[in-house]
């Protein structure tokens, strides 16, 4: 079945099983996938992130621009996304290329965000140092006593990303370890599907 083109589209079938994964889902934060991206050495480094949207302009992500994430990206703009949904027994692997959001896109999901996390994201320089955690919560008490910021406006070090994606992988775990396991990869703007084993 290799090579196979298909009226499949990977896109449309990560949306069905995005929201499958979402209802009545048991975990906490329902949405979150792993963003892998490659450091100054050359390693792959990971961590979970909140997934925004998915169309077919790509797959969104927001985090601090200048965190640790945001520079390796910026340097190498290859990244593996992945998503592992145990209640349902899905996985989704997605490689592909990450840029920034536009500002105003940007603006959009800072305002989604509770103000707890807008007060957050303004105290916090993400992947620095820290010598006493409770600095941190001091900082906060300080602006939650004295009203002294805005946190509706967006920091400029806050933004988010898109992946457009040249391969999707979807496995459907089975209990006899035979998983379905579906490639799409995207040549010439034509994704075609072939079948990997387990």
């Amino acid at each position: 079945m290799q090579g196979v083109r298909c009226m499949e589209h990977p896109i449309q079938q990560f949306l069905i099983w995005w929201e499958r994964a979402i209802k009545d889902s048991p975990l906490k934060q329902k949405s979150a996938v792993c963003v892998s991206t490659i450091d100054s050495e050359g390693f792959p480094a990971a961590r979970f992130v909140d997934l925004k949207s998915v169309s077919n302009d790509g797959i969104v992500f927001c985090t601090y621009l200048d965190s640790a994430k945001g520079k390796e990206i910026s340097v190498c703009n290859k990244v593996a996304l992945t998503a592992w949904w145990d209640h349902i027994g899905y996985q989704i692997r997605v490689t592909g290329r990450a840029a920034p959001l536009p500002d105003e896109e940007a603006d959009r999901y800072w305002k989604t965000r509770t103000t707890d996390a807008q007060i957050t994201t303004h105290v916090c320089e993400q992947s620095q140092s820290l010598a006493n955690p409770n600095e941190l919560a001091d900082k906060v008490a300080a602006i939650n006593r004295d009203n002294s910021l805005n946190p509706s406006i967006r920091p400029v070090n806050w933004g988010g990303y898109r992946v457009v994606a040249h391969s999707i992988e979807f496995l459907t775990f089975k209990e006899d370890r035979l998983h379905l396991r579906e490639l799409f990869t995207l040549n010439d703007g034509v994704w075609t599907k072939s079948f990997l084993q387990p």
